[in-house]
């Protein structure tokens, strides 16, 4: 009789997905205060300094609301893939398909 076999259910299961936009976002974040102290201990003004970090403080903010609109498209997109099609009645079409009365030829329709 062979012993316990080590359940594959460890290999199974899947990290939890990253946040890879955060992490970017905390990165970001972390130059944002790194660049201006730099800037200081290198000479440059403290007006200098103060501007260059809003500037990256500005950029930062802006590549947060891309990531995130980006993120929440390919997530909408994961969910459309994954729901069921709808037949051929979803889809559009033009010609003798979209319904309506069709009579042979060039005839009018009295």
């Amino acid at each position: 009789m062979p012993g316990p076999r080590p359940s594959s259910e460890a290999h199974d299961v899947t990290p939890p997905p990253r946040d890879t936009a955060g992490d970017v976002v905390r990165w970001a974040a972390f130059s944002c205060l790194l660049v201006p102290v730099v800037l200081l201990a290198y000479g440059t003004s403290p007006g200098g300094a103060a501007g260059t970090a809003l500037a990256l403080a500005a950029v930062t903010g802006a590549c947060r609301v891309l990531l995130r609109q980006s993120e929440r498209g390919a997530a909408r997109m994961a969910a459309e893939d994954r729901a069921p099609h709808r037949g051929r009645h979803h889809r559009t079409g033009t010609g003798s398909h979209r319904g309506g009365r069709h009579t042979g030829g060039d005839t009018p329709v009295s």
